[in-house]
């Protein structure tokens, strides 16, 4: 593992997932990335579609997310509809790059199969003095860690499927994220052993995301503080394939009325629901920018127009409560 150059150019990523379309909590997340990427005076913004998952992901969910950004205002230097010198940038069509990084791990003695089913590791998960993530998810066990190679031919020849497991080592790791502080994790805490490849072949988040910001030279990567456990599990990815690690800013999470997580059930917080009621982009990026500390009162803006000066560092701690009438509020604002 090693660290991004300080000197080498900004570049920033959007990386939505087609399986729907974007709602104010996304527009949070992608607007602070962008403007971090655009604060430097050479800053770029790659756009990656991140649909690794084939049974959620949806073409027609890309081309809308893409409508969707531009609509706010903002842009991308390189990305599926434009292409560039580090495409594809569409992860379904980066799949080889994964098996290649798999293979690697592999040949480190990295690599295990796990049969445990996801209704297995809940059930677990829920017994009493269950090990548990920082994040509060369930922690793996390490039940196939050390299986002989007959018990693992014995669980094939009764069909059950494993996905692979990442062999992790018992150690800390440090990093300075851009928001959250300097921080030091165990991977044990972040949940220990952890998925490459599920059981039906779909290659995990963690391995497809650490390849693809290595190989489009993301230096920076802003993302909601719901996966800041993934960080550590990433650095060591990084280290084990010799591969460049970019600085993090996990973002505050953008919450309804009653302090839920924003999710696709939240139609009427979709971006496309509230441009159909008349409201305006600038005043969503105000909104938004409002509620960032970036302006003294929210009014309709442009992103350029923040991005002079922006740093993540400055961001309010805790999270963004968007009030009831939220709609209203951001057709008020023009």
């Amino acid at each position: 593992m090693r660290e991004q150059h300080d000197d080498a150019p900004a570049r920033g990523r959007l990386a939505p997932s087609p399986t729907g379309r974007l709602h104010l909590g996304n527009a949070w997340a992608f607007l602070l990335a962008w403007l971090w990427a655009r604060s430097h005076a050479d800053g770029r913004v790659v756009l990656r579609m991140e649909d690794i998952d084939p049974e959620r992901s949806r073409p027609d969910h890309a081309e809308a997310i893409m409508a969707d950004l531009r609509w706010l205002g903002l842009d991308w230097d390189e990305g599926p509809d434009m292409g560039g010198p580090h495409g594809p940038y569409v992860q379904s069509l980066r799949l080889g790059r994964y098996a290649d990084a798999l293979e690697t791990l592999s040949a480190q003695g990295r690599v295990y199969p796990c049969f445990c089913t996801r209704k297995e590791l809940r059930e677990l998960a829920g017994a009493p003095h269950a090990r548990l993530a920082d994040d509060g998810s369930p922690a793996y066990p390490g039940l196939c860690r050390n299986l002989s190679p007959e018990q693992r031919e014995e669980l094939l020849r009764q069909g059950r499927r494993p996905c692979l497991r990442l062999r992790c080592d018992a150690l800390a790791l440090s990093f300075a994220d851009a928001v959250a502080g300097p921080r030091r994790m165990t991977l044990e805490e972040c949940g220990g052993d952890f998925a490459l490849r599920r059981s039906d072949g779909v290659f995990a988040y963690q391995l497809a995301v650490v390849l693809d910001d290595a190989a489009m030279g993301v230096t920076q990567v802003a993302r909601g503080d719901d996966i800041l456990a993934s960080t550590p599990r990433q650095l060591f990815l990084q280290r084990l394939l010799g591969l460049p690690s970019p600085r993090y800013a996990h973002l505050p999470l953008v919450l309804d009325h009653q302090g839920e997580r924003l999710a696709k059930r939240h139609q009427s917080l979709a971006l496309a629901e509230l441009r159909g009621r008349g409201v305006a982009p600038g005043a969503i990026v105000g909104y938004l920018a409002w509620r960032a500390g970036l302006l003294p009162a929210p009014r309709p803006c442009p992103p350029a127009e923040l991005a002079p000066g922006f740093s993540p560092e400055a961001l309010p701690p805790g999270p963004v409560v968007l009030p009831e009438d939220i709609g209203s509020v951001l057709l008020a604002l023009g």
